[in-house]
């Protein structure tokens, strides 16, 4: 009787399939590992372009436009001025579609009034990010239509409507363009915010200038030995020098902005750099 083989020493004794068998294994690993990953993220509620998360469902039962729009929940940390504000993950983000009047520099009719309404909105609050075409712009500012939590309305929209804003469309970024055009003319015709009348707009005047006079008396405070260049009421540029004698200005939504103490106050920055200050890396 001729004894057969045994297959299973044949195959551990044969170096070559069992280098195969790991190979096959380890690759089997790697696939499961990436497929584990790729599970995990798209359960997160913080990005995705779908989501078992209900407001999320509501927005875009509202907005069917954002239904394969990526999106990120976030929570607001601070106001920059009515159209931008940065995340408490330190990223900038500018709404698409709207310009509020500026607050920096010169400040513009009802620019502080949009201010404090976003401010009074935002700061604090969770929002709903969705993008558009683009992701951001020339400034490295992300570009999104704005939800507040369980709010849904779009921010972009409200702003526009009540008048703290005028619209501002910058292809590719125009799935709305057409829906704020008509609400501006809505707000206009019913003179809402700034397209408010003379009289209103007078007053309303007359409240910005004493806030801008507050505002000038508290900075005097803050920074008694700080010289202002330019000639403007309310300069917001920080001039600073520091230990190794360089020459620096800070905006208002620049990251060390609060903790620089300043020397020189600026209304612009091209009154910073003639004063030859360069602006600040961060």
């Amino acid at each position: 009787m001729i004894k057969q083989p045994n297959k299973d020493l044949t195959v551990a004794s044969n170096p070559y399939i069992t280098q195969l068998s790991n190979r096959k294994y380890l690759a089997l690993r790697l696939v499961m590992h990436v497929c584990t990953i790729l599970i995990l993220q798209g359960c997160s509620t913080n990005a995705g372009t779908a989501s078992d998360d209900a407001f999320h469902k509501s927005i875009v039962a509202q907005y069917p436009k954002l239904s394969d729009q990526p999106f990120t929940k976030t929570k607001v940390k601070r106001i920059v001025d009515g159209d931008t504000f940065i995340t408490s993950e330190g990223d900038k983000v500018r709404l698409i579609g709207v310009n509020t009047p500026e607050t920096h520099g010169k400040v513009q009719y009802y620019g502080q009034e949009a201010k404090e309404y976003t401010d009074n909105q935002l700061t604090g609050s969770t929002v709903y990010m969705f993008q558009d075409a683009g992701n951001t712009d020339k400034y490295g500012r992300l570009l999104r239509y704005i939800f507040i939590e369980n709010d849904n309305q779009m921010f972009n929209e409200r702003l526009i409507r009540e008048g703290y804003a005028n619209t501002m469309t910058i292809p590719p970024n125009v799935l709305y363009s057409k829906t704020f055009t008509a609400l501006e003319r809505e707000a206009r015709n019913n003179n809402r915010g700034l397209w408010q009348s003379s009289k209103s707009k007078s007053s309303s005047e007359q409240r910005s200038k004493s806030k801008e006079t507050h505002s000038l008396t508290n900075n005097e405070t803050k920074d008694t030995n700080s010289s202002t260049q330019g000639n403007c009421q309310t300069p917001t540029i920080k001039g600073n020098i520091n230990k190794n004698k360089n020459k620096i200005y800070h905006l208002p939504d620049g990251r060390y902005y609060e903790q620089t103490k300043a020397e020189m106050m600026f209304c612009t920055v091209k009154d910073a750099e003639a004063a030859g200050f360069r602006a600040s890396a961060n």
